[in-house]
């Protein structure tokens, strides 16, 4: 989680002319760019930028629901209707398992577009020594 929240951080702190992005399509390591019904890295950083505050506020909300709504669903919920500790235990490491492999995909995304981001502005931007004028 935390390195989720570092890269997006990062992200958003490097980023600063996203408009830049528009048009640079992602591409796997070693592989030729593909435009094939892929957003540009514009769309991405607008998409990653989205989910961060959501992330954020889910994360929140499980806290606040887990502790509002326990007594009631235990009081409005059969006894036989009660899932035994095994099968809560393996539903929450199986739901944990796969937030882990979501948080670490955008992870690698938005490490990714900070590193192409960066890449375009060395390109861009005149090389060190050189005078700017």
């Amino acid at each position: 989680m935390e390195q989720y929240f570092s890269a997006t951080q990062k992200m958003e702190q490097e980023v600063m002319f996203p408009s830049l992005l528009r048009g640079v399509f992602p591409q796997e390591e070693g592989a030729a760019p593909s435009t094939e019904g892929s957003a540009d890295l514009y769309e991405r950083y607008q998409q990653l930028k989205a989910i961060k505050p959501m992330v954020e506020k889910g994360l929140a909300g499980v806290g606040e629901q887990g502790q509002s709504s326990a007594p009631a669903e235990r009081s409005a919920a059969p006894a036989d209707a009660d899932p035994t500790d095994a099968e809560l235990e393996e539903r929450l490491s199986r739901h944990l398992a796969g937030l882990q492999q979501v948080l670490s995909h955008l992870t690698r995304d938005t490490t990714a577009l900070t590193r192409r981001y960066s890449q375009i502005l060395e390109q861009i931007s005149p090389g060190e020594g050189q005078p700017s004028w």
